[in-house]
């Protein structure tokens, strides 16, 4: 039997308070390791690239100028 099982199955037995108890005993627990887990850090430059497709066949100079017409009304 697998060990998950047999823990279920002893939680089972206990009494709904009992059962209460450990549901908040391991909440707790999971909260503590969560949160001790420190992130791994992340760098801006990992978006380098990212989308440049959308841009192939456009001249940026054009298109800076086209954007600042536009603000001219």
């Amino acid at each position: 039997m697998s060990t998950y099982n047999e823990v279920r199955r002893l939680a089972e037995n206990l009494t709904p308070d009992e059962q209460m108890r450990l549901i908040e005993d391991l909440s707790k627990s999971i909260r503590q390791r969560v949160t001790l887990t420190p992130k791994p850090k992340r760098s801006i430059l990992e978006l380098r690239g990212l989308g440049k497709e959308i841009w192939n066949g456009i001249d940026a100079q054009e298109y800076v100028n086209q954007e600042r017409d536009s603000w001219n009304g």
